[in-house]
């Protein structure tokens, strides 16, 4: 059975463990550094075994010792976003807790993939590529997954239709400079440019990438973490169980769509060995300038960590 860590038990890294160890294809180690929390939830969840049929194992540590030999590592940890703020004003503190967290992982599980959640993401997942030192391929973020089942939902609550019929499609940064593409976004094999006008498109767009702050406008204490959780988990699975599925994940380029020593969410194929393919779609030219200018934002996060 392949083993699962999650590092963070926090409201993401809890449900993103549970949902595994739900599933029944892994093992689970959750892991934090604050004493009885990760071995609180572990057991928790240990105990709905017998009533969802699941025969996973799941440790709850603060020693990252349980960790080894993980075959994915899926990172969590930090800080989440407050009322106004953005996901660029977590770089700094987060940048220290990425950096710590991916040196004891790495050390551990050596050959492990790793799945970054932490905040701002795209910055986050160069800083623990360069940390690791591991091939690209085996290191990437949660991204696309996100941005594109919110705006699925969105699309789909518009047009009173199944959320199975929607397919987004989402790059770039994931935050405020995600780019949307309308006319690769589509309803059963139609454009939504087809379906839907104009302005309504463009509010859809909007409200998908003002999202995760809508949330936690609402939440006031805390910010997204059920979707956040099921999209990792998706990555997770096409890794573990060798899907192959193309899901847009935030990914280090190098020269793909004309971009350079940057990660950005792209459309990548996941299976056993993480990125196994960097799918490069046909972009207009507006759409190109336009992941360009996403991709500088996340150059300008690279800048302030003095990764260059």
């Amino acid at each position: 059975m392949s083993k699962i860590s999650v590092i963070g038990a926090g409201n993401v890294g809890a449900s993103c463990a549970q949902r595994i160890f739900e599933k029944g294809y892994a093992d689970v180690v959750l892991l934090d550094i604050i004493e009885g929390l990760p071995q609180g939830k572990a057991l928790d969840i240990l105990e709905s075994a017998p009533i969802l049929k699941s025969d996973s194992r799941i440790t709850g540590t603060n020693d990252y010792r349980e960790t080894a030999d993980s075959d994915v590592i899926v990172i969590t940890s930090g800080l989440s976003r407050k009322p106004g703020m953005t996901r660029d004003e977590l770089l700094l503190t987060n940048m220290n807790i990425v950096t710590e967290v991916t040196r004891n992982v790495i050390t551990h599980s050596p050959h492990g993939i790793v799945i970054m959640v932490a905040n701002p993401v795209d910055a986050m997942t160069q800083l623990a590529w360069r940390t690791s030192r591991l091939p690209r391929n085996r290191v990437f973020g949660l991204s696309g997954v996100l941005d594109g089942a919110r705006l699925s939902t969105f699309i789909a609550a518009e047009l009173k239709v199944s959320v199975e019929d929607v397919s987004p499609c989402v790059l770039g940064q994931h935050g405020e400079n995600m780019v949307v593409i309308p006319r690769l976004t589509m309803v059963n094999g139609t454009p939504i440019t087809e379906i839907l006008p104009p302005p309504t498109i463009t509010r859809l767009i909007d409200r998908t990438i003002k999202g995760g702050a809508e949330i936690v406008s609402l939440l006031k204490t805390g910010s997204a973490f059920y979707a956040p959780s099921a999209a990792v988990v998706r990555m997770v699975e096409a890794v573990v169980l060798d899907k192959k599925k193309i899901l847009t994940c935030a990914t280090y380029l190098e020269d793909e769509y004309g971009i350079k020593d940057t990660v950005i969410g792209v459309p990548v194929k996941l299976g056993r060995d993480g990125i196994e393919q960097i799918i490069e779609l046909a972009l207009t030219g507006e759409e190109k300038t336009a992941l360009v200018k996403s991709a500088e934002a996340v150059q300008q996060l690279i800048k302030v960590m003095k990764l260059n």
